[in-house]
């Protein structure tokens, strides 16, 4: 079978374990191809935590959960060097952040210290302890969550740590027939008769995978239109004149080259030999969204950035 057909098989299955959240399921096959980490944003109840661990069933990969609390310490994540006592040594004991798939839950819960603990381990895919540095497994994606509802007792993410996201997915409430499917779920997992996930995914088929969809042709009219969408995020008088007010800071250059990544993984899953204006704008609001400063006048007057990454879609010219 080949990456593609294997991947198509994952997908399926995830859907048919994860009801109504097929945004999610798909950024997170985008992140795992893209070689990026996850910000996801939603109510409790919503099978983020879910998602992520039902994946890691159709991998051969090792999952860890992580629960976020304001008395978290960076070497509860990070781990720290042991002293033994019979060889008169200290010995590095490897934290949770030493496994390929990460569960950040409720990362805006965790102070300063810890939350720069981790940007190290998704930025430089190494861990820090003391003089020594500790390199971290090849597959290596963080998923982070945030509760947007309370904001009490919690440390909001800075932009540095933001923008080292590929991208931030905001999971809704599914509608009634998917209510309705997660019921009946729920029933069958309590009698046990959930269908069993197909075969685990081998590493080496998923890094098959990320080279196939890197490598998807990508023409310099592609290239353009993601370059003048940030572009437009940094200077809309160009494009958008009434967005100006809008936006006190745009995209990064690391926005460019998520656009980029994300898009040629969006082309490959849906089986295509090119990458597309279209994949572009399927991956824009969640690649961008977390990139974008808003001013108080957007604020205030009640303008998100998924608004504004809307306006600068239909302003800037398809290349």
């Amino acid at each position: 079978m080949t990456p593609l057909l294997q991947f198509q098989s994952l997908q399926q299955w995830l859907q048919s374990q994860i009801i109504g959240q097929h945004s999610l399921i798909e950024r997170l096959l985008i992140a795992l191809l893209a070689d990026g980490h996850l910000l996801v944003e939603g109510a409790p109840g919503l099978a983020k935590t879910k998602a992520i661990k039902t994946l890691s069933l159709a991998l051969q990969a090792d999952f860890h959960r992580v629960q976020f609390t304001p008395d978290l310490l960076p070497a509860d994540i990070t781990g720290s060097d042991i002293y033994r006592p019979e060889t008169h040594s200290f010995e590095f004991q490897p934290g949770p952040l030493f496994h390929n798939l990460v569960l950040a839950d409720e990362i805006n819960r965790a102070p300063a210290k810890v939350q720069s603990a981790l940007l190290e381990a998704m930025a430089e895919r190494q861990i820090s302890i003391g003089q020594q540095s500790y390199p971290l497994p090849d597959l290596f994606l963080v998923m982070a969550t945030q509760n947007p509802i309370e904001q009490e007792g919690t440390y909001p993410l800075p932009e540095a740590q933001l923008d080292r996201f590929l991208m931030q997915v905001n999971v809704g409430y599914p509608d009634r027939e998917a209510e309705l499917a997660i019921l009946r779920l729920a029933r069958q997992e309590i009698s046990a008769e959930v269908a069993e996930p197909p075969a685990r995914l081998t590493q080496a088929s998923l890094f098959a995978a990320r080279a196939e969809a890197q490598s998807l042709h990508l023409s310099e009219a592609v290239e353009h239109y993601m370059v003048e969408l940030v572009m437009a995020s940094r200077d809309p008088q160009q494009h958008a004149p009434d967005l100006a007010r809008w936006i006190d800071y745009g995209a990064s250059p690391r926005a460019t080259i998520a656009l980029e990544r994300c898009a040629r993984a969006h082309a490959w899953l849906q089986g295509q030999d090119y990458v597309s204006p279209d994949n572009v704008q399927a991956i824009a609001h969640d690649v961008l969204r977390h990139r974008l400063l808003l001013s108080f006048e957007a604020e205030a007057n009640g303008q998100s950035s998924d608004a504004v990454i809307s306006r600068l879609l239909e302003r800037v010219p398809v290349a």
